[in-house]
C-alpha cells in the first residue's frame, strides 16, 4: 500500500521551477493579466520547455519506481496560474510522464500559507516572492536560479549537492565569522566546539530525509547486488581543516551519511560542481551560485547571509 502523504517526502514545486515560462512571463509583465490567459489558451498544447528543476524532479520521482510498494516521495505542483491557464501545465506535465497528480492553482496570488496542509518538506520556485513568504513563515523553500540546464535521459543517477552553514546547519558558525572577519577565530571557535553538534538548519529535514532514501537503497543492493543506487549526496562548503572536523562530527551525532564531502578553503565551488555535474545544488549564498552555468542550483534565503531571516 502507498505511504500516505503525512508520511511521504514531497516536495512543492512551482510551474516557474519546474517548466521554461520566460515567454509566457514576458507576455504578462508587457501586456497584463488578461493577454497571459489568452497567450496560455492560444498555446495550450505547445509544450513548455524543461525548467532549472526539471532534471531534479524528474529522477526524484523515480524513487517510486525504485520503491513500488512504498511509492515513498510525491511532488505538488503550486501554481499562481488559474485553473484555466494551468491546464498548459499540466499537459505538459503528462507529455513528460511525470507523475504528478497532486496541484493547486492561486490565480496570481502567492501559495505559501497552504505548504504545511501538503506535509511539504521543501518548496521550490522562481518566484523571489514567494520564496520570501515561505521563508518568513518557517518554511523550508529555496529559489531556482535561472539558468540553462542540460538534462541527458540516459543519466539515471540523482546528485544532490548541499552547502553545509546555513542549508543543512543552522548559521551559528558562520555568525562568529562575519562578525569578527577573522578566519584564525573562526577555526578557534570550531576546533574548541568540534564535539558539539551544530542545529538544524533549513534544509536538515530534507537531507535527513534523503539519506534515509540512502539507507533504503543501500540495504536492497546488500539484497540484490545487480541494483544500481540512484542517489548520491555531496557536501561542497568553504570549511577547511581544523573546521571540517565540526562538520563530521555533528554528521555523525545526528546518524547521517553521505557520499562526498569537500573542505574548500576558498577554492571555488564552481570548479567541483562542473565535474560533479548535480542535478540540484543547495547554497545560502548568492555569490557562490552567481557565475555557475548549466547547473541546477538553488538559493536559501536563511540567516546572516541573507536579509530576509534575522
Amino acid at each position: 500500500m502507498p505511504y500516505p502523504i503525512e508520511k511521504k517526502l514531497v516536495i512543492v514545486i512551482s510551474s516557474s521551477a519546474l517548466f521554461d515560462l520566460s515567454d509566457s512571463d514576458k507576455v504578462y509583465k508587457e501586456h497584463g493579466l488578461e493577454a497571459y490567459r489568452k497567450f496560455q489558451e492560444k498555446n495550450i498544447d505547445q509544450l513548455l520547455p524543461k525548467g532549472v528543476a526539471f532534471p531534479f524532479i524528474r529522477r526524484f520521482l523515480n524513487l517510486n519506481m525504485a520503491f513500488p510498494e512504498q511509492e515513498p516521495v510525491e511532488v505538488v505542483l503550486m501554481s499562481r496560474n488559474s485553473p484555466e491557464t494551468g491546464l498548459r501545465v499540466f499537459r505538459s506535465i503528462q507529455h513528460y510522464k511525470l507523475n504528478i497528480s497532486r496541484a493547486a492553482f492561486f490565480s496570481g496570488t502567492s501559495p505559501f500559507k497552504y505548504i504545511p496542509a501538503y506535509n511539504a518538506t521543501l518548496f521550490l520556485s522562481a518566484n523571489e516572492e514567494d520564496v520570501t513568504n515561505a521563508v518568513n513563515a518557517g518554511f523550508a523553500a529555496g529559489r531556482v536560479i535561472e539558468t540553462k540546464i542540460e538534462d541527458d535521459e540516459n543519466d539515471k543517477e540523482l546528485r544532490i549537492a548541499f552547502d553545509f552553514d546555513g542549508v543543512i546547519a543552522d548559521d551559528q558558525s558562520e555568525m562568529i565569522y562575519r562578525e569578527s572577519n577573522d578566519l584564525s577565530k573562526f577555526h578557534d571557535h570550531e576546533s574548541k566546539m568540534m564535539k558539539t553538534p551544530l542545529t538544524p538548519g533549513p534544509l536538515n529535514d530534507l537531507f535527513q530525509k534523503i539519506s534515509h532514501f540512502q539507507a533504503m537503497e543501500r540495504e536492497r543492493q546488500r539484497a540484490d547486488p545487480t541494483y544500481k543506487r540512484i542517489l548520491k549526496t555531496s557536501i561542497i562548503t568553504a570549511r577547511n581543516a581544523p573546521s571540517h572536523e565540526r562538520v563530521v562530527y555533528t554528521l555523525k551525532e545526528w546518524g547521517v551519511d553521505v557520499d562526498e564531502a569537500f573542505f574548500l578553503g576558498g577554492i571555488e565551488k564552481r570548479r567541483i560542481l562542473e565535474i560533479m555535474k548535480p542535478h540540484i545544488f543547495f547554497d545560502d549564498q548568492m555569490g557562490h551560485l552567481e557565475h555557475i552555468e548549466h547547473i541546477p542550483a538553488v538559493h536559501i534565503p536563511f540567516g546572516i547571509s541573507n536579509q530576509i531571516i534575522k
